[in-house]
Order: structure tokens, then C-alpha cells, then sequence
């Protein structure tokens, strides 16, 4: 499924997971009959469904459905690409942006697939550290680039609104492959 088309849930899976959306009601104590809850385990399988449809796409296809043979040999900068994602320990969001920065080897990628390789990325339950490096890896793999770069700042509701409660907190990883590996002045395209 690309970006583009509308998301369709499987309404099999839907009522898997609203019926253990419901059991998670009764636990907190809430009755699940009361008016507005009644439709709630359903919806939240629907929203997780759509949170986590990064586990059904692949983004090496992605990227390699849009390879062009270039001689361009500087680096492509993608700045501020916005993501939602959910935290593996506590599955409550975070969210931030996504810089990325390539070196092309013979071949380069539409700049939308980027994106949407950030996309598949986040539609899954990671740490944010683990965000970075597969963005990374991926994009290493699938345009065999002289080097890669990515940057990931983020802010974690799980610091935010739960535990330490630290409001203003943010969060910066980095992952590099290839020339970006070796050559600390191409680091500073992103840091």
C-alpha cells in the first residue's frame, strides 16, 4: 500500500483487538457500556492498525521503485520530515523530524520515497534509536550510496506525560554509513 491510497482496516483484526480493548476497560474500572466508550475498542483497533502498517510494507521497494541512474555526486540533504511513532516500552508516541543526508553511487531516489521510508519506519513499535539506525541501513542498502547520514529528534510522551514528567525534553540520535562514517566535516550537513 503506498501513501496515497486510503487505509482500509481489517475488520477481522479490528474486532480481535476491541475485544481485548475491552478487557482493558473493565481492569482500569471503566465499564465498557457506558455511551462513550461503547465505540472505543473498535476505533482503537482501527487506530493501531493504521499506527502500526509499517510491518506490512517494505521500504527497500519503496525506495528502489524510484532509482534513476545519475552522475550526481554531492550530497542530498532531506531536512524536517515529520513522524508519529510509538515507543516499544510503554506504547505511548513520539514524535519529531527526520534529516537525512546521501551520497549517490551512479544512482538516486525520487525525494517523496524518503519520506515514506521514514513512514514504514515509524508505523512500528521501536525505540528511537533503533528508528534511526534502519532508516539508515535501508537507505544504505537500497541505493548502494557512497554514505548515508540520518538525524532523529524526538519527543517522548513517555517522559512527557508519564515517569520523570520532563515537558521540554527532547531527544537526538544519529546513525552514519559509508564517507559519512569516516569524514566528520559531512557530519555538519545535519548536526
Amino acid at each position: 500500500m503506498n501513501d496515497l491510497q486510503a487505509f482500509v482496516p481489517d475488520n477481522e483484526l479490528t474486532q480481535k483487538l476491541a475485544e481485548h480493548i475491552r478487557q482493558i476497560e473493565q481492569l482500569i474500572g471503566e465499564d465498557p457500556e457506558r455511551q462513550g466508550l461503547q465505540r472505543t475498542p473498535a476505533r482503537v483497533g482501527e487506530a493501531w492498525q493504521f499506527l502500526t502498517k509499517g510491518y506490512k510494507e517494505n521500504p527497500v521497494e519503496i525506495l528502489r521503485s524510484a532509482l534513476f541512474d545519475s552522475d550526481y555526486t554531492d550530497p542530498v540533504v532531506v531536512k524536517d520530515i515529520e513522524f508519529y511513532s510509538l515507543c516499544e516500552h510503554h506504547l505511548l508516541p513520539f514524535f519529531g523530524k527526520v534529516d537525512i543526508a546521501y551520497i549517490p553511487n551512479g544512482k538516486i531516489t525520487g525525494l517523496s520515497k524518503l519520506a515514506r521510508v521514514v513512514n514504514v519506519f515509524a508505523r512500528r513499535l521501536q525505540v528511537q534509536e533503533n528508528l534511526t539506525h534502519r532508516i539508515c541501513e535501508c537507505i544504505s542498502e537500497a541505493l548502494q550510496a557512497k554514505g548515508v547520514m540520518v538525524r532523529v529528534e524526538a519527543r517522548h510522551l513517555c517522559m512527557q506525560m508519564r515517569g520523570v514528567e520532563k515537558q521540554n525534553s527532547s531527544t537526538v540520535t544519529i546513525a552514519t554509513a559509508g564517507e559519512f562514517s569516516q569524514n566528520t566535516e559531512l557530519r555538519k550537513l545535519l548536526c
